[in-house]
Order: structure tokens, then C-alpha cells, then sequence
């Protein structure tokens, strides 16, 4: 008895032993640089990165901005040969009159639904994924869009 339990112990010590050597040295490998709200995370599997900048953000959107709507966030990330963008926009003008700006942009558009004044739209191509909503808060209406893009984005196996 006493020489298995010394063997399932001297185990359990390597166990843990290999453990945190692999720990630690996926630890050390890992650097995060943060500046200005911006971070960028790097694995030994790749890079990630964010961006809280609503300027970056709007201009990587992949579709027009609704004119003259405000840009109130806007977050980019990156990870691989992945990409996405978000937006949070305020227009003035009617929930309406937005989503038939938008709907002129993606007249293919696979998904376009109305439920009591929230419209969504959902565009898809081989490398983007657009989500459009859009609802009215109050006497604005809020805007949301975000895009994510990547190979071969709707997994249909076509090549490029």
C-alpha cells in the first residue's frame, strides 16, 4: 500500500510540476501593450488587437455612414486574419428615413426585418459580414453597425 500511494503521490508531483512549467512559459511568451485605449495582445498563436477609436472605427466600417450622424463609439479588433468593427452612431433624423438609406447601400442585403420601428439588416459576401440596427430612441434614432470580415466569411467552401 505504501508504494502505490508513494507512486500515485510521486505522480500527482510531476502533474503538477509539468503543470506550471507549461504555465508559466505560455505566460512569458504572452506581451500586452496598451496606448492611448488601444490594446494589443501577443500569443504564441497570434496577435489581437482593439481599438476604442470611434474615427478608426467609422472609417473601417465598410459601408457608408449615414450623413450626418454622430460617431459615439466605435471599437475595432483583430484577431489572425479576422476583423472586426463596430459603430454606435445618433442621427436626427427617422428611424425610417436611416433604413432606407441603408437598404439603397445593401440591395442584396440576406436579411432586412422591421419589428416596431428596430430594423436590422445582415449583408453577407465572401470576406464581410455587415449587421445594421436601427431604432429610435426618443427624438434620435441609434444607429448600431458592425462588420466583420475575414476569408471566406459565409463558410460556403467556395475558394476565393
Amino acid at each position: 500500500m505504501l508504494i502505490v500511494g508513494g507512486v500515485v503521490l510521486a505522480i500527482g508531483i510531476l502533474g503538477i510540476g509539468t503543470l506550471t512549467f507549461v504555465v508559466r512559459r505560455i505566460a512569458h511568451r504572452h506581451r500586452v501593450d496598451t496606448n492611448d485605449g488601444n490594446v494589443r495582445v501577443e500569443t504564441p498563436v497570434g496577435a489581437v488587437q482593439s481599438s476604442n477609436d470611434p474615427d478608426e472605427a467609422s472609417r473601417n466600417l465598410g459601408i457608408d455612414m449615414y450623413p450626418g450622424a454622430r460617431v459615439l463609439t466605435g471599437n475595432t479588433a483583430a484577431v489572425g486574419s479576422m476583423h472586426t468593427v463596430e459603430a454606435e452612431l445618433e442621427s436626427d433624423d427617422s428611424a425610417e428615413k436611416v433604413m432606407a438609406f441603408y437598404t439603397s447601400k445593401l440591395p442584396n442585403a440576406n436579411v432586412t426585418t422591421k419589428d416596431r420601428n428596430h430594423y436590422t439588416i445582415v449583408s453577407t459576401d465572401k470576406k464581410n459580414l455587415i449587421t445594421i440596427n436601427i431604432e429610435p430612441e426618443g427624438s434620435k434614432t441609434h444607429i448600431t453597425i458592425a462588420n466583420v470580415s475575414g476569408k471566406n466569411m459565409t463558410g460556403d467552401g467556395s475558394p476565393d
